[in-house]
């Protein structure tokens, strides 16, 4: 378990003292340089006392059960309920974030909820819930927090999810993922120019983590693209993503591409037209993806598992509503014994789209 210096205050490891007295955070590729009091871009990682701290342990911006398709995955436990938070800050400066006010908050008043790792680990299996999800903003930068959650879940038979960038440096990268067993990712474009510009990134952590994920663990994979018209839609980049996921994670991790809204710092882009997301798709089977897509759009259709051997349908989806289900105990075709890779129940889960605020 974590050390708690005060409340609301963990003891970290990923720093080290550099020669002219200030700190540097090694959690993330974006290695913060910090005089003493200063805080990282994340805002919630501090030097204090010549240590870099986390000052938002035990604190969240709020709690809810959501349907585990809305992380999204389709492929993990379909159909139950998932107990969800997160806290504030992030390690990225997306100019499109879609949850700005809780990842760009700078307001400790944001985190007025809180609870233990324990605490969340009952209140999920009380709620009849399935798994735990680190979300809203990336469980990157509340590592500490998240571990020992997902320590306390694994006590009590819950599944641990991280919904996440993936912007992370290699040994806390390792440590985090012990503890995880599905994961999310977003893969936010396919171009560094993207991650430099809109971000404020680099895409080449991000593909060593999803390297990392699908070769090194046993974590069950998914991935998300947020198309925005103009910025990382085009063919060509379309083209060299699904190609680049198929050779170096392979055909059976899934991939969503999702629809853009104005938003934070991106509100002159106009919506994602659903012809753009639906090319996609299109695009990520021709290159051998077998399982994708489309979000944030009403389409049965494209939201639906296919069996990519026989082409039926094996899990229909609309919107967080499931319908049909044709896989069998195993988690294979029904129609053709093929088998669907994820990680799923002998029956599906009835939660259905509804959400559920919690209280502590």
């Amino acid at each position: 378990m974590t050390t708690l210096l005060s409340a609301d205050t963990a003891a970290t490891r990923y720093w080290h003292v550099l020669a002219d007295g200030k700190v540097q955070c090694d959690l993330c590729p974006r290695f913060c340089k910090l005089h003493e009091g200063q805080r990282g871009l994340c805002f919630v990682r501090q030097n204090l006392d010549g240590q870099i701290v986390m000052t938002s342990y035990g604190r969240s911006s709020g709690f809810a059960i959501d349907p585990i398709e809305k992380k999204p995955l389709n492929h993990f436990l379909p159909g139950t309920p998932i107990f969800s938070f997160g806290t504030a800050g992030c390690n990225l400066a997306c100019k499109f974030c879609q949850n700005w006010d809780i990842s760009k908050s700078r307001e400790m008043d944001t985190l007025m909820s809180r609870a233990a790792p324990e605490a969340i680990a009952r209140a999920a299996l009380e709620h009849g819930c399935s798994s735990v999800a680190y979300t809203y903003n990336d469980p990157v930068i509340f590592h500490e927090y998240a571990i020992d959650t997902a320590q306390a879940c694994r006590e009590l038979g819950l599944k641990s999810v991280a919904v996440t960038a993936g912007y992370v440096c290699a040994e806390p990268r390792s440590e985090f993922y012990r503890y995880m067993d599905a994961a999310n990712v977003d893969l936010k474009a396919f171009s560094e120019d993207f991650y430099h510009k809109i971000t404020g990134g680099h895409l080449q952590p991000v593909l060593e983590t999803l390297q990392f994920l699908k070769h090194e663990t046993p974590v069950w994979l998914e991935l998300t693209t947020l198309l925005i018209p103009g910025a990382n839609d085009s063919e060509a980049e379309l083209e060299a993503m699904t190609q680049w996921v198929v050779e170096y994670l392979g055909a059976d991790v899934p991939m969503h591409f999702t629809a853009f809204h104005p938003d934070w710092k991106m509100t002159d882009t106009p919506p994602t037209p659903r012809s753009t997301l639906l090319s996609a798709r299109s695009i990520a089977f021709k290159n051998g993806v077998r399982y994708a897509y489309v979000g944030n759009v009403h389409d049965k259709s494209a939201e639906s598992t296919y069996c990519h051997s026989c082409g039926k349908i094996l899990i229909g989806r609309d919107w967080y509503e499931l319908s049909d289900w044709n896989l069998d105990a195993a988690g294979n075709c029904r129609f053709c014994g093929s088998a669907c890779a994820g990680v799923f129940n002998p029956l599906p889960g009835d939660w259905g789209a509804k959400r559920q605020a919690v209280k502590f």
